[in-house]
């Protein structure tokens, strides 16, 4: 009989895809093996040819639903005798390596969670080959118990016979274990585990208390999401005056109870990645301090068991059906992943910390998602995404490192034509996170075998990231971070084309050493021109000014109105005549002043000016309140059409500072604010579609790309992208990859990948 050598590529490990290509093999009579190689699955296949013929197409096309073959290799071998199919040890091979994500909790092993007749009834650690922990666990490939955390609990008899015998649901997966032999829960501190831990943390939680919950890639914060006491507590503990909580509800009945879902998003919210979606609010239920002044609310379901058990136990306790659940931080630093750092770092933020003894490896904050056009619109990439591969059409022998940017880290390692972005690291201000980033930027490269050649970071030479990059000793190239965006987005269309670039964003150190964040630039993969941007304004006060855009607006007011911009600033309230003057000799004298084309703060000062927020707690807070009040305004008046009638651009400059004009001048007249907010979006959008045009017209680009944190908000995305396509262009947006400074990584790594001497 014919025998052949089949190597599969793609997601194939830690998805039960060795047990799925035995039982296949059990199924229809084929004789081999099936081993793990690291960065492939290896199946030795001898049957009459017709079987062998069937059996490729069931490995190709039948795969475990977590599983991806992105590619197969099939080949004719030399006759083995093989008696049976067996699953064999792995071996470590080098070639493309794909590290699956951490799987939520599967649908059935819920069913035998919550089944008093089933030995894991209640436990908390309960998985299968479907579900489970993957990434954090992982210490080293192929993925096999030994080089997981779980190597820590020897299988109990019943576990392993499970483990090794093909017709039960775990075999070969290898987080199996039961409460017998798997992990434990338990209240750090006390002398309390197990049931009397999750009863204990239950009963806290229903008392109005703030705890600590040790999850799957690290720690939540949690209270009842219902309790306004508990949450306002919870703020004031975390010093978060304002920016939103996550909440975890138990089931979709209660997310239907709370929220609109629209089509397309209970498949996500109920999937095996189960991110944080964004839902609109149906307003009672929820406490107001979970969201406040937002019609939106982050929502997930319970995707680890312990989550689930803290809803639903049988010890008489009655629960709330939603838990505040957001990470486990100090604010810019990374989530905690261990006991220690919980006491350490957030000890003096809870109650109460309910721990368990399953080490985490690699931290994984939730995935944040919003929904745009009918499709997901990430926000912030991490568990259940990540580390999984962007992959191009290009291809390069060179390895890279791509740093990423200064807020919202990821990291991005380049092998051959695959990408791949790490999981949400954090804020760089923060040491403990350079830490952090250093730490899995190490761990990363040893699971994907990559030993980088290159590096790539931003070109602000006061970034933290710059200096990590610096560090390593490779060569390194510093890149423009606004082209960076630009590129991400190209990369996660594997748009390889030169495209018109509206890279809008808070704060990206420009090639001419002042602030930009309102650009319009043409790019392809080796470079970029910038063809424009907003209107230049002073950006006075450093820091402080990316918080209170009152500051933006006071120079914005004196750029349009001149000598009577003192009066103006103090009827709207922004300053009075002493700070007007202050600010004033700053900016003139350049007294800790920049020059900026940032549409971030161009978005706080129009806040600002409209009394809608002078000062941000948190960042964007000013800029998402504009948005949010032109959506209601949208919302109750949607046939309205805008009057403005100044210039949409002057030159190569967008004409924003007339149009801030514009604006301030129709809100002195009394008119609506939510009207204006609205105007500003929609002209806005309009200067970008014609200046986008007239490049057009001179160079023949007919593609737009559009990325940067200011694209996170759906109206501009939405009137923008609209009005280009009416005009004839192609137009990429981001999907799975954050247009914000979460996303630059990929971008430097494409950059990378397309700038050495053997792509192809």
């Amino acid at each position: 009989m014919p025998c052949l050598m089949i190597r599969l590529y793609g997601i194939v490990q830690g998805v039960g895809f060795r047990p799925f290509v035995s039982r296949a093999a059990d199924s229809i009579g084929v004789l081999g093996t099936v081993a793990n190689k690291g960065s492939y699955v290896e199946v030795f296949a001898k049957a009459d040819s017709e079987t062998l013929e069937r059996f490729v197409h069931i490995l190709k096309n039948e795969t475990p639903e977590r599983a991806i073959v992105i590619s197969a290799d099939v080949r004719e071998t030399e006759d083995i005798d093989f008696k049976s199919f067996e699953i064999i040890e792995s071996e470590k091979e080098t070639g493309d390596i794909f590290v699956s994500p951490d799987i939520a909790t599967c649908d059935k092993c819920r069913a035998e969670l919550f089944d008093s007749g089933d030995r894991r009834y209640l436990h908390p650690f309960i998985n299968c080959t479907q579900c489970g922990p993957r990434l954090t666990i992982l210490d080293a490939m192929p993925y096999d118990r030994e080089r997981t955390t779980m190597s820590d609990f020897p299988m109990c008899e019943k576990c392993e016979y499970e483990y090794t015998h093909a017709h039960t649901r775990r075999y070969d997966a290898q987080p199996v274990c039961c409460n017998e032999c798997g992990p434990q829960v338990y209240i750090v501190g006390q002398d309390v585990k197990g049931a009397d831990a999750i009863t204990l943390a239950r009963k806290s939680i229903m008392n109005g208390k703030v705890i600590a919950v040790k999850g799957i890639g690290g720690f939540h914060l949690c209270c009842d999401a219902k309790n306004e006491a508990a949450v306002s507590r919870l703020r004031k503990l975390k010093n978060r005056p304002a920016k939103p909580f996550a909440v975890m509800m138990k089931n979709m009945d209660t997310v239907n109870e709370q929220c609109r879902v629209q089509d397309g998003q209970q498949e996500f919210l109920t999937g095996y990645q189960k991110p944080i979606l964004l839902l609109e609010k149906k307003g009672g239920g929820l406490a107001q301090g979970i969201s406040p002044d937002n019609p939106t609310v982050g929502v997930m379901l319970p995707y680890a068991p312990l989550q689930m058990l803290l809803f639903d136990y049988p010890d008489g306790v009655e629960m709330t059906d939603c838990l505040v659940m957001t990470s486990g931080n100090v604010s810019g630093a990374p989530i905690c992943r261990s006991d220690e750092d919980a006491q350490k770092e957030i000890g003096s933020y809870c109650d109460m910390i309910l721990s368990h003894d399953r080490r985490i490896l690699i931290r994984a904050d939730d995935s944040v998602m919003d929904w745009f056009d009918g499709k997901p619109y990430m926000i912030r990439r991490s568990r259940g995404f990540a580390p999984l591969p962007v992959m191009v059409s290009k291809k390069a022998k060179l390895q890279s490192l791509a740093i990423g940017g200064e807020l919202k880290n990821t990291f991005c390692i380049g092998k051959n034509e695959l990408l791949y972005l790490s999981s949400y690291v954090g804020d760089m201000a923060d040491i403990r996170t350079v830490y952090a980033l250093k730490e899995s930027v190490q761990r990363m490269q040893e699971l994907l075998e990559v030993s980088p050649e290159k590096c790539v970071c931003d070109m602000h030479p006061k970034y933290n990231t710059v200096t990590v990059a610096e560090e390593t000793g490779l060569p390194l190239e510093k890149l423009q971070h606004h082209y960076a965006h630009i590129l991400s987005c190209m990369a996660e269309n594997d748009c390889d084309e030169t495209v018109i670039g509206l890279s809008f964003d808070g704060t990206g150190y420009g090639t001419d050493g002042t602030i930009w964040g309102g650009e319009m630039l043409i790019c392809d993969t080796h470079g970029f021109e910038r063809a424009g941007s907003i209107m230049p304004f002073k950006q006075v006060g450093g820091d402080a000014s990316s918080k209170e855009g009152w500051r933006i607006a006071v120079q914005l007011i004196r750029d349009g109105f001149g000598s009577d911009a003192q009066g103006i600033c103090e009827k709207l309230g922004l300053c009075d005549e002493k700070t007007f003057k202050l600010q004033s000799v700053m900016a003139d004298k350049g007294i800790n002043t920049v020059l900026s084309t940032s549409a971030g703060r161009l978005f706080d000062a129009v806040s600002a000016i409209l009394g809608i927020r002078t000062h941000s707690t948190f960042e964007g807070e000013s800029s998402m309140c504009l948005e949010f009040a032109a959506e209601a305004f949208e919302k109750d008046d949607p046939g309205y059409k805008t009057a403005y009638s100044g210039a949409f651009y002057d030159g190569e400059k967008l004409a924003t500072t007339e149009l801030v004009r514009d604006l301030t001048q129709r809100f002195l007249q009394g008119e609506d604010k939510g009207k204006l907010a609205y105007d500003f979006h929609f002209v806005l959008a309009q200067m970008m579609t014609e200046f986008s045009l007239w490049l057009s017209e001179k160079t023949g680009i007919k593609t737009a790309a559009l990325s940067g944190g200011v694209f996170q908000n759906k109206l501009l995305l939405r009137l923008t992208k609209q009005r280009l396509e009416s005009r004839g262009f192609r137009v990429l947006i981001h999907e799975l990859v954050p247009a914000n400074d979460g996303g630059i990584a990929l971008g430097q790594a494409y950059f990378a990948l397309c700038n050495c001497d053997d792509n192809k």
